[in-house]
């Protein structure tokens, strides 16, 4: 069963927050555990709900997001943050940086741009997990920063895919093997990117034949034989 990230919403407008479950449903591996509009109640739904990500906005009747933020990180709770808003100045989005926001998004919300950014939030926690006790530089370099592609590079690898080939979803699956020793059948990718073992074979044999992973027949001793896949030595 692919695991499931909490998340709460953080938004003073009932229909603009509405908008967000509704999106949020429409994307895989999440769910909304709360619902809230002032920062007071967000600020007692982390403490109890213990999300793993907040959407938060700035701008509430009672109070404000960054303050919130100051407020979680001084508490050090371990829940991260993305920024939904309408706040468009340089020094809003500098303080969300330095309280340390995966990423920043301003409204009007589109729900491209948000599964732009929950599906990175993904790859961003899956190569985290399989990173082991020990870090190396090269997992350092896919983890920092977060936005390794322009959004000119990124319209431009994905021209270059062929046709049933979405870059988000091959991001997903090259993060399931950023730890060299992990070896996979089609079926335990899909699981864990949460999609189909046909869905998640495709992409595997496409990074097959860039020679990106390699892939090896066990025969087993019941049934037929499984290829499973490993980064490419």
């Amino acid at each position: 069963m692919t695991e499931l990230y909490s998340i709460l919403i953080a938004e003073d407008d009932p229909k603009i927050a509405e908008i967000q479950r509704r999106f949020i449903e429409r994307i895989e591996g999440f769910e909304v555990v709360g619902i809230s509009h002032t920062t007071r109640d967000a600020s007692d739904m982390v403490d109890v709900l213990q999300p793993d990500l907040v959407l938060l906005d700035i701008h509430f009747p009672d109070g404000n997001g960054l303050q919130l933020l100051r407020q979680l990180r001084s508490c050090e709770s371990p829940c991260d943050v993305i920024m939904v808003t309408a706040a468009k100045e340089t020094e809003s989005l500098s303080e969300a940086l330095r309280l340390g926001v995966f990423d920043y998004v301003l409204k009007p919300l589109v729900f491209d741009r948000l599964e732009q950014s929950l599906l990175q939030y993904l790859e961003h926690r899956s190569a985290m997990h399989s990173s082991g006790p020990e870090l190396s530089q090269d997992l350092v370099d896919q983890l920092l920063p977060r936005k390794r592609q322009t959004s000119a590079n990124a319209k431009a690898s994905q021209a270059s895919l062929p046709k049933g080939i979405d870059p988000l979803t091959l991001d997903k699956v090259k993060c399931v093997f950023a730890d060299p020793k992990v070896s996979l059948s089609a079926e335990q990718v899909g699981e864990t990117i949460g999609s189909s073992r046909t869905t998640a074979r495709r992409y595997l044999e496409f990074l097959v034949g860039e020679q990106s992973l390699s892939a090896d027949i066990n025969y087993g001793t019941v049934g037929r034989p499984e290829r499973f896949y490993r980064q490419r030595g």
